[in-house]
């Protein structure tokens, strides 16, 4: 499913025109990075935590030359579902 079906569904289940449902998700994705960015993690009970994970400083080899690199510290986003999201897939 992509982006457009995705807000299409979303329009169909919640009875919303199709350009509200993807003003919703737009919000939704905006708030969750700008969440995300500040160091917060946003945790949506019975569904999953969203947050930004440091990942440290690492020594790995450039494929090509066979030479080693530094490879920089940065975050990276993470998602732990939760486990009513857990159990609905695993029916």
């Amino acid at each position: 499913m992509n982006k457009n079906e995705f807000i299409a569904k979303i329009a169909a289940d919640t009875d919303l025109k199709k350009a509200d449902a993807e003003k919703f998700f737009d919000a939704f994705v905006a708030n969750v990075k700008e969440v995300m960015a500040s160091g917060d993690k946003l945790q949506i009970v019975g569904f999953g935590t969203f947050e930004a994970k440091e990942r440290a400083e690492k020594e790995g080899v450039n494929p090509a030359t066979g030479e080693k690199i530094k490879i920089a510290a940065c975050k990276v986003p993470s998602f732990k579902p939760g486990k009513a999201l857990k159990d609905e897939l695993n029916k």
